[in-house]
């Protein structure tokens, strides 16, 4: 793999830089140290992004809304009170993107749809708050697909998100419009949530690594929604981070999961845990599932990149563990039964003609429930099966598996036709079967294969991200970062 250092992102500069040096290339850790110290400003860093998002959104269509006026006077309050002597926050100056279905104060939420585009925030949400409070700069929002419920980000209203390495690959979904701004530089973190894979599926086909964290870590509240999330959406979704660095995926994460009153489910847990063994489980794919040939290969770097740092890595079949497969049937059925009733409605009222073909066939996925007693003991099963599976990582304290069992997705390859829509969600199932059970998942770029991104996902047990983060790190370190060679590119 090409070397990932770059003249751009490496070494001190004096206070008062040339306008040439490209900011927008600089990681998110280097940007909150360099503005602390009064070496460049948050201004010239938050110029340099919004002139990268001027060069490559019209292509990409990852921005849906160009903050830049915003941007620049966040910007400048931060500058004024750094010179006068106020303490910056951890995130101070770092540019963020955040996701089309979260709250931004006095901005639309429209998460995909036409019929949502006049919908106001009234507040933030507690993820755009707590940016805020750590000195971060929204310099955009970003594409989403319909109701945030596919695996490639295309919608009626924004249109077709790209990926920043090949026009014909999917930038991946939900969050596909905050994994291509973060690949192609217009945002140094970039805001995600995930309910099934929609941070890792971006980052995964966009290069970069992220991180979906424990049911509970970062506070989730929509204050322009009109009803509550159920049960399951509860306890399956969770707000994530993209970036081009495990140490930004670490300090994003730090940031959003400050507390916020809102979320009555948000625990106070520290974000580092007692040490543990360096002993990762390496799990190839499901029973009865193919494995793509370039997955596998992604799997074997990954798991070689961790016995270089120290790591024991066991290579276990499913019948080892307490079984992904069966935690994913249980996933489809117990979720599509709280979308139905909850998501479904709205997108009979505003829905594309082409995402509710798409329902209906992810609908058929999931036999409906008979009676309500049946649907009670699929979540008493959800306990016992968690339970299985803490104490399978008490023993294996990280878990290698793939994100998707199949090559990267085209460009809406979920919704070419009815077989297609069930071939893209069965190779999904060791993704949505990790939001289930409420575990931290962090995805880690493995290298090129043919010139587009790999990646593979490290699980730990529940409230440590910091045991799925040092696995990644480790992972990154041997193989480095993708985003300098991708912006070699012509």
């Amino acid at each position: 793999m090409e070397p990932t250092t770059d003249p751009a992102a490496a070494g001190p500069l004096p206070a008062g830089a040339p306008a040439s040096v490209e900011f927008w290339r600089w990681d998110a850790v280097r940007v909150a140290a360099a503005t602390r110290a009064g070496e460049v400003s948050c201004v010239e860093v938050t110029r340099s992004v919004l002139a990268r998002i001027a060069a490559c959104n019209p292509h990409l269509g990852a921005v849906t809304l160009d903050l830049a006026e915003e941007a620049l006077a966040a910007a400048a309050a931060l500058d004024e009170r750094l010179a006068r002597g106020e303490e910056p926050g951890p995130l101070h100056g770092v540019p963020v993107t955040v996701k089309d279905n979260v709250d931004v104060r006095g901005q639309r939420t429209p998460n995909g749809l036409p019929g949502l585009a006049g919908l106001i925030a009234p507040d933030d949400s507690p993820v755009t708050a707590n940016l805020r409070r750590a000195g971060a700069v929204i310099v955009g929002r970003t594409n989403t697909p319909e109701v945030s419920m596919r695996p490639t980000t295309n919608n009626p209203l924004f249109g077709l998100t790209r990926n920043p390495w090949d026009d014909a690959v999917s930038a991946g979904g939900s969050s596909g419009g905050a994994g291509s701004a973060v690949a192609a530089g217009m945002g140094a973190l970039g805001h995600g949530n995930d309910i099934g894979g929609s941070v890792r599926i971006p980052a995964l086909h966009c290069g970069v690594p992220g991180i979906k964290p424990t049911q509970g870590r970062v506070p989730a509240f929509v204050p322009s929604a009109t009803q509550e999330r159920t049960t399951i959406a509860a306890l399956m979704s969770v707000q994530g981070v993209l970036a081009r660095s495990v140490a930004d995926v670490r300090a994003g994460l730090a940031a959003m999961s400050a507390r916020d009153v809102r979320d009555p489910w948000w625990v106070p847990a520290p974000l580092t845990g007692p040490p543990v063994p360096r002993r990762a489980a390496l799990l190839r794919g499901l029973d009865g599932v193919p494995t793509d040939p370039g997955v596998l290969a992604a799997l074997d770097r990954a798991a070689d990149a961790l016995r270089d740092a120290g790591y024991q890595v066991d290579e276990l079949d499913e019948a080892r563990t307490p079984g992904l497969d069966v935690v994913a049937g249980l996933a489809f059925r117990l979720m599509m039964a709280d979308l139905n009733h909850q998501v479904l409605p709205q997108l009979e009222r505003m829905g594309s003609e082409q995402v509710l073909a798409y329902w209906s066939v992810v609908s058929g996925l999931a036999e409906p429930y008979p009676d309500l007693g049946t649907h009670i003991d699929d979540l008493a099963r959800r306990t016992t099966l968690t339970r299985q599976w803490l104490l399978f990582l008490e023993e294996y304290p990280v878990l290698v598996v793939p994100e998707l069992l199949g090559p990267l997705l085209r460009v809406d390859e979920d919704v070419a036709s009815a077989d297609d829509t069930r071939r893209v969600w069965l190779a999904l199932r060791p993704s949505i079967a990790i939001n289930l059970l409420g575990l931290p998942a962090a995805l880690v770029p493995t290298g090129l294969d043919a010139g587009l991104p790999t990646g593979v996902q490290m699980v730990a047990s529940r409230y440590r991200e910091d045991v799925a983060l040092d696995a990644a790190q480790a992972v990154e370190d041997r193989l480095g970062r993708l985003t300098p060679p991708l912006w070699r590119r012509p």
